[in-house]
């Protein structure tokens, strides 16, 4: 396809983007709108775009290709996050609503102190900048390879406009106008996914078979793995992360429970939670399956195309003109659509937990201040990205996410069980290092391991952070302060 096409495919996905941006927001800017939407969004709508947020460029990319090598392991990690979602429904939001959050990170502050709410946000800002930027480079890195580069645009440049775009139609009402724009963006990536399935399907001739006969028969469709305790797909290392992940990267992660505190009610967000597990569960499994199909269509042509290159090297070069302008589109829309909410969370965070504008200014300067580090945050992306160009090399993106998640939403784990589960009070002015200590512990903890004892942790690592930030708490427990609950918090804040 010409380079002129596709510009122009981008900029009409864009103009889009931009009109809904331009529809969902008042002509009076208002924080409230930019953090919360007014709390005026449908469920439904809600859960659907959160299904296009969760799964971003990463899974679009790496979980087609990550098949060849780890067969369908990856279901037992999703099988878990089934576990995660009711957690947070059932658990979480009830607390969030209950308090009325903006951030999700002030409980912290309502049961540990000042330095312990600090301390959540800043890992959730560290965590949010790098696994933002993670996704953002996968997808920026193969628009360089099939368009920019044919133009002569280097890679900065390419980072450059594609964090410019985001903060053109999230700069004003901000998660007001993602929840819109992330229904059309997963709109967008399940075609994608489904004309490439029955583009491949039919290639292969499936339909002699059956699909269901074709998969259980091949030898890259094994799901379950109970064999070897100490390796790294072993089910219930990966069934009981797979939890955990669900619980830290949506339940305690301010960029995904910011969309579900913009639905009207509580049972609404637990109606979205709901739903929004059920259609994610399948997706997840038709991207395993589209990875099988891709792989078996690769080996049958004798293409070399693996891991991260698989599904972009067949949708540009060999599967069609149609294909590839959905791949395109939906590669597009599926690294937007965690990419824009990203940037609007991390907006946030900075904004209410590390400046607390809403305590230190008026109305109208709250809004300046937030348009500022808005732009800031932008800039601190794409200087990211362009470093991840000389850092990642050939391993899976998506692996590389999963490790380092385990080591940055390990301390909020821990904060939040240690919270909910205890009454205990803790002196707040140690927590922080607590919080470092135990990322900083694990990685050896990790490496011994493998090496004395032939044993991965895999995605379990990040359970073991939480326990190791826990038994930090544990010795930091005030012998003479007051119990600290759920409740005493509610009241205190009412």
């Amino acid at each position: 396809m010409h380079p002129i096409v596709i510009l122009a495919i981008i900029a009409a996905y864009f103009g889009i983007l931009v009109l809904i941006s331009y529809l969902t927001a008042d002509k009076e800017e208002s924080n409230d709108d930019f953090f919360k939407a007014s709390r005026q969004s449908p469920w439904y709508v809600v859960a659907f775009g959160m299904i296009g947020a969760t799964l971003s460029g990463v899974t679009f990319i790496s979980v087609p290709g990550w098949v060849e090598a780890s067969q369908f392991s990856y279901m037992q990690v999703v099988f878990g996050y089934i576990l995660g979602y009711a957690v947070i429904g059932l658990v979480l939001l009830p607390l969030y609503y209950r308090l009325n959050l903006t951030s999700i990170y002030t409980y912290l502050g309502y049961r540990f102190g000042e330095r312990s709410y600090r301390t959540g946000a800043s890992f959730f800002l560290i965590s949010r900048v790098v696994g933002a930027s993670f996704r953002l480079f996968l997808v920026a890195n193969v628009l360089q390879v099939i368009l920019f580069d044919s133009l002569g645009i280097p890679f900065w440049v390419t980072v450059t406009i594609t964090i410019a775009l985001i903060w053109l139609y999230t700069f004003k009402s901000g998660i007001k106008t993602i929840v819109y724009t992330d229904t059309l963006q997963t709109l967008f990536m399940l075609l994608a996914v489904g004309i490439a399935l029955v583009t491949v399907y039919n290639d292969l001739n499936i339909d002699q078979t059956g699909l269901v006969d074709f998969i259980a028969s091949s030898d890259l469709s094994k799901m379950f793995f109970f064999d070897d305790v100490k390796s790294g797909d072993y089910f219930w290392k990966q069934f009981i992360s797979g939890a955990f992940i669900a619980i830290v990267m949506t339940g305690l992660d301010q960029d995904m429970m910011q969309k579900n505190l913009t639905c009207r009610s509580l049972k609404d967000a637990q109606k979205n939670m709901f739903w929004f597990t059920i259609v994610l569960t399948i997706v997840k499994f038709l991207f395993l399956v589209l990875g099988l199909m891709l792989t078996l269509y690769a080996r049958k042509y004798g293409i070399d195309a693996h891991r991260d290159d698989l599904f972009a090297v067949l949708a540009s070069e060999k599967l069609g003109l149609a294909v590839f302008v959905f791949f395109l589109i939906g590669l597009i829309a599926a690294a937007y659509s965690s990419a824009d909410s990203a940037l609007t969370s991390l907006t946030t965070s900075f904004s209410v937990d590390i400046l607390q504008i809403e305590k230190r200014y008026t109305k109208q300067r709250q809004i300046q201040v937030r348009k500022r580090i808005h732009i800031i945050i932008s800039v601190l992306l794409i200087l990211v990205i362009i470093a991840f160009k000389y850092i990642i090399k050939n391993e899976s993106v998506i692996e590389r996410l999963f490790v380092f998640a385990g080591y940055t939403y390990g301390p909020l784990l821990g904060l939040y069980t240690f919270g909910l589960f205890s009454k205990k009070p803790v002196k707040d002015k140690w927590v922080p290092i607590i919080a470092i200590a135990a990322p900083v512990l694990t990685y050896p903890i990790s490496y011994w391991s493998v090496l004395y004892f032939g044993f991965d942790f895999g995605f379990f690592i990040l359970i073991l952070n939480g326990v190791l930030t826990m038994i930090g708490l544990a010795l930091l427990i005030d012998p003479n302060g007051e119990p600290v609950t759920n409740a005493s918090i509610a009241r205190s804040k009412a």
